[in-house]
Protein backbone atom coordinates (compact mmCIF):
# COMPACT_ATOMS: atom_id res chain seq x y z
CA UNK A 1 0.00 0.00 0.00
CA UNK A 2 1.47 3.35 -1.03
CA UNK A 3 1.06 6.22 1.40
CA UNK A 4 1.00 9.85 0.32
CA UNK A 5 1.58 12.81 2.63
CA UNK A 6 -1.57 14.68 3.59
CA UNK A 7 0.20 18.05 3.42
CA UNK A 8 -0.25 20.26 0.31
CA UNK A 9 2.24 19.49 -2.48
CA UNK A 10 5.25 21.72 -2.90
CA UNK A 11 5.53 23.93 -6.02
CA UNK A 12 6.87 22.05 -9.03
CA UNK A 13 10.67 22.37 -8.86
CA UNK A 14 13.06 22.92 -11.78
CA UNK A 15 13.98 19.25 -11.84
CA UNK A 16 12.17 15.97 -11.56
CA UNK A 17 11.68 14.26 -8.21
CA UNK A 18 10.84 10.95 -6.60
CA UNK A 19 7.46 10.15 -5.09
CA UNK A 20 8.16 8.95 -1.54
CA UNK A 21 6.04 7.07 0.96
CA UNK A 22 5.30 8.45 4.42
CA UNK A 23 2.76 7.82 7.20
CA UNK A 24 -0.45 9.75 6.54
CA UNK A 25 -4.18 9.60 7.27
CA UNK A 26 -4.68 9.72 3.50
CA UNK A 27 -3.71 6.54 1.68
CA UNK A 28 -3.71 5.21 -1.83
CA UNK A 29 -4.03 1.44 -2.07
CA UNK A 30 -4.99 -1.42 -4.34
CA UNK A 31 -7.73 -3.98 -3.55
CA UNK A 32 -6.20 -7.46 -3.22
CA UNK A 33 -8.47 -9.02 -5.85
CA UNK A 34 -7.29 -6.55 -8.46
CA UNK A 35 -3.56 -6.50 -7.69
CA UNK A 36 -2.43 -8.89 -10.38
CA UNK A 37 -4.55 -7.27 -13.07
CA UNK A 38 -3.36 -3.78 -12.23
CA UNK A 39 0.29 -4.55 -11.49
CA UNK A 40 1.39 -3.49 -14.96
CA UNK A 41 -0.69 -0.31 -14.76
CA UNK A 42 0.84 0.55 -11.39
CA UNK A 43 4.31 0.06 -12.84
CA UNK A 44 3.47 2.59 -15.53
CA UNK A 45 2.23 5.10 -12.96
CA UNK A 46 5.39 4.67 -10.90
CA UNK A 47 7.47 5.15 -14.05
CA UNK A 48 6.00 8.59 -14.75
CA UNK A 49 6.32 9.63 -11.07
CA UNK A 50 9.88 8.44 -10.40
CA UNK A 51 13.17 10.10 -11.23
CA UNK A 52 15.26 7.27 -12.68
CA UNK A 53 18.42 9.39 -12.90
CA UNK A 54 18.09 9.86 -16.65
CA UNK A 55 17.69 13.11 -18.54
CA UNK A 56 14.09 13.80 -19.61
CA UNK A 57 13.59 13.66 -23.38
CA UNK A 58 12.34 17.26 -23.11
CA UNK A 59 12.54 19.48 -20.05
CA UNK A 60 9.63 21.86 -19.59
CA UNK A 61 9.46 25.13 -17.70
CA UNK A 62 7.66 23.93 -14.60
CA UNK A 63 6.60 27.44 -13.65
CA UNK A 64 4.35 27.44 -16.74
CA UNK A 65 2.57 24.20 -15.79
CA UNK A 66 -0.96 24.43 -14.40
CA UNK A 67 -2.55 21.46 -12.60
CA UNK A 68 -6.30 21.82 -12.10
CA UNK A 69 -9.70 20.23 -12.61
CA UNK A 70 -11.00 20.34 -16.19
CA UNK A 71 -14.55 21.39 -17.05
CA UNK A 72 -14.70 22.95 -20.53
CA UNK A 73 -15.61 20.73 -23.47
CA UNK A 74 -12.60 22.06 -25.38
CA UNK A 75 -10.23 20.84 -22.68
CA UNK A 76 -12.08 17.55 -22.20
CA UNK A 77 -11.70 16.84 -25.93
CA UNK A 78 -7.96 17.51 -25.66
CA UNK A 79 -7.90 15.17 -22.66
CA UNK A 80 -9.62 12.40 -24.62
CA UNK A 81 -7.09 12.84 -27.43
CA UNK A 82 -4.16 12.54 -25.00
CA UNK A 83 -5.62 9.34 -23.55
CA UNK A 84 -6.00 7.80 -26.99
CA UNK A 85 -2.35 8.63 -27.75
CA UNK A 86 -1.27 7.20 -24.38
CA UNK A 87 -3.31 4.01 -24.10
CA UNK A 88 -3.29 2.71 -27.68
CA UNK A 89 -0.33 1.56 -29.74
CA UNK A 90 -0.99 2.52 -33.34
CA UNK A 91 1.11 1.32 -36.25
CA UNK A 92 1.87 4.12 -38.68
CA UNK A 93 1.03 1.97 -41.70
CA UNK A 94 -2.42 0.97 -40.38
CA UNK A 95 -5.30 1.65 -42.76
CA UNK A 96 -7.45 4.69 -41.90
CA UNK A 97 -5.72 5.04 -38.57
CA UNK A 98 -6.73 8.70 -38.15
CA UNK A 99 -10.41 7.78 -38.46
CA UNK A 100 -9.96 5.13 -35.79
CA UNK A 101 -8.19 7.58 -33.46
CA UNK A 102 -11.02 10.07 -33.90
CA UNK A 103 -13.62 7.41 -33.12
CA UNK A 104 -11.82 6.40 -29.92
CA UNK A 105 -11.41 10.03 -28.86
CA UNK A 106 -15.11 10.73 -29.47
CA UNK A 107 -16.09 7.72 -27.38
CA UNK A 108 -13.85 8.74 -24.46
CA UNK A 109 -14.96 12.38 -24.76
CA UNK A 110 -18.65 11.51 -24.46
CA UNK A 111 -18.05 9.03 -21.63
CA UNK A 112 -15.92 11.55 -19.74
CA UNK A 113 -18.58 14.25 -20.04
CA UNK A 114 -21.23 11.85 -18.75
CA UNK A 115 -19.11 10.80 -15.77
CA UNK A 116 -18.35 14.39 -14.77
CA UNK A 117 -22.00 15.42 -15.21
CA UNK A 118 -23.13 12.60 -12.90
CA UNK A 119 -25.03 10.71 -15.59
CA UNK A 120 -23.38 7.36 -14.86
CA UNK A 121 -25.14 5.56 -12.00
CA UNK A 122 -22.02 3.69 -10.95
CA UNK A 123 -20.22 6.98 -10.17
CA UNK A 124 -21.21 9.31 -7.36
CA UNK A 125 -18.73 11.99 -8.42
CA UNK A 126 -15.90 12.27 -10.97
CA UNK A 127 -13.21 14.91 -11.41
CA UNK A 128 -10.87 15.13 -14.40
CA UNK A 129 -7.53 16.56 -13.30
CA UNK A 130 -5.10 17.81 -15.95
CA UNK A 131 -1.61 19.21 -16.18
CA UNK A 132 -1.50 21.81 -18.95
CA UNK A 133 1.10 24.14 -20.40
CA UNK A 134 1.02 27.02 -22.92
CA UNK A 135 1.45 25.80 -26.50
CA UNK A 136 4.35 28.21 -26.93
CA UNK A 137 6.35 26.25 -24.34
CA UNK A 138 6.33 23.00 -26.32
CA UNK A 139 5.65 24.12 -29.90
CA UNK A 140 8.86 22.45 -31.10
CA UNK A 141 7.60 19.01 -30.03
CA UNK A 142 5.54 16.66 -32.22
CA UNK A 143 3.09 18.61 -34.36
CA UNK A 144 0.63 15.72 -34.07
CA UNK A 145 0.78 15.87 -30.27
CA UNK A 146 0.41 19.66 -30.01
CA UNK A 147 -2.43 19.74 -32.53
CA UNK A 148 -4.40 16.85 -31.01
CA UNK A 149 -4.13 17.89 -27.36
CA UNK A 150 -4.44 21.68 -27.48
CA UNK A 151 -7.36 23.77 -26.26
CA UNK A 152 -8.13 27.44 -25.66
CA UNK A 153 -8.42 29.02 -22.21
CA UNK A 154 -8.96 32.75 -21.69
CA UNK A 155 -7.65 33.46 -25.18
CA UNK A 156 -4.50 31.38 -24.68
CA UNK A 157 -3.71 28.14 -26.49
CA UNK A 158 -2.67 25.44 -24.02
CA UNK A 159 -1.90 21.73 -24.31
CA UNK A 160 -2.98 18.89 -22.01
CA UNK A 161 0.24 17.07 -21.09
CA UNK A 162 -0.91 14.89 -18.18
CA UNK A 163 -4.26 13.64 -16.91
CA UNK A 164 -6.18 11.38 -14.56
CA UNK A 165 -9.71 10.81 -13.29
CA UNK A 166 -10.59 10.87 -9.60
CA UNK A 167 -13.74 8.78 -9.14
CA UNK A 168 -16.02 8.44 -6.13
CA UNK A 169 -18.25 5.37 -6.28
CA UNK A 170 -20.04 2.78 -4.18
CA UNK A 171 -18.14 -0.14 -5.68
CA UNK A 172 -14.61 -0.37 -7.04
CA UNK A 173 -14.07 -1.69 -10.59
CA UNK A 174 -13.74 -5.50 -10.69
CA UNK A 175 -14.16 -5.60 -6.92
CA UNK A 176 -14.72 -9.07 -5.50
CA UNK A 177 -12.96 -8.96 -2.17
CA UNK A 178 -10.47 -6.76 -0.47
CA UNK A 179 -9.71 -4.66 2.55
CA UNK A 180 -12.02 -1.70 2.99
CA UNK A 181 -11.45 1.23 5.35
CA UNK A 182 -12.35 0.19 8.88
CA UNK A 183 -15.66 1.15 10.45
CA UNK A 184 -17.67 1.64 7.27
CA UNK A 185 -20.57 -0.14 5.67
CA UNK A 186 -21.19 -1.39 2.15
CA UNK A 187 -22.95 1.86 1.26
CA UNK A 188 -19.85 3.96 1.88
CA UNK A 189 -18.53 5.72 -1.25
CA UNK A 190 -14.85 5.23 -1.99
CA UNK A 191 -12.49 7.01 -4.36
CA UNK A 192 -10.09 5.62 -6.92
CA UNK A 193 -7.78 6.94 -9.63
CA UNK A 194 -8.05 5.94 -13.27
CA UNK A 195 -6.77 6.94 -16.71
CA UNK A 196 -3.45 8.18 -15.32
CA UNK A 197 -1.30 9.27 -18.25
CA UNK A 198 1.45 11.67 -19.27
CA UNK A 199 2.40 12.58 -22.84
CA UNK A 200 5.25 10.28 -23.88
CA UNK A 201 7.25 13.28 -25.09
CA UNK A 202 7.27 14.69 -21.55
CA UNK A 203 7.97 11.68 -19.35
CA UNK A 204 10.33 12.16 -16.38
CA UNK A 205 9.29 15.76 -15.81
CA UNK A 206 7.37 14.99 -12.60
CA UNK A 207 3.96 15.43 -14.22
CA UNK A 208 2.60 12.13 -12.91
CA UNK A 209 3.47 13.21 -9.38
CA UNK A 210 1.79 16.58 -9.94
CA UNK A 211 -1.59 15.24 -11.06
CA UNK A 212 -1.65 12.58 -8.34
CA UNK A 213 -0.84 15.22 -5.70
CA UNK A 214 -3.68 17.40 -6.98
CA UNK A 215 -6.09 14.45 -6.94
CA UNK A 216 -5.25 13.90 -3.28
CA UNK A 217 -6.29 17.46 -2.44
CA UNK A 218 -9.56 17.11 -4.34
CA UNK A 219 -10.26 13.79 -2.61
CA UNK A 220 -9.76 15.45 0.76
CA UNK A 221 -12.30 18.11 -0.23
CA UNK A 222 -14.70 15.19 -0.78
CA UNK A 223 -13.88 13.96 2.77
CA UNK A 224 -12.12 10.91 1.33
CA UNK A 225 -9.22 9.56 3.36
CA UNK A 226 -8.46 6.49 1.29
CA UNK A 227 -8.05 6.30 -2.46
CA UNK A 228 -7.53 3.19 -4.58
CA UNK A 229 -5.65 2.65 -7.81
Amino acid sequence: MALLSSTPPLPIPNRSWTCTTSPSPFTISLPSAARCRHRRRLASIVAVCTDNQTIPPFTIDHSAVSVAEAFSEDQLWATASLRVRSFYDFKAASFRIEDHKKHLAEREFEALKERIAGKREEFKRVSCINATVPLSQISNLSEDFCSACKFSHDGEERVVIGSLDLNQCMRLPDEIAGRRPEGIGADFARAYLSNVCVASELHRNGLGYAVVAKSKLVAQEWDEKQCYI
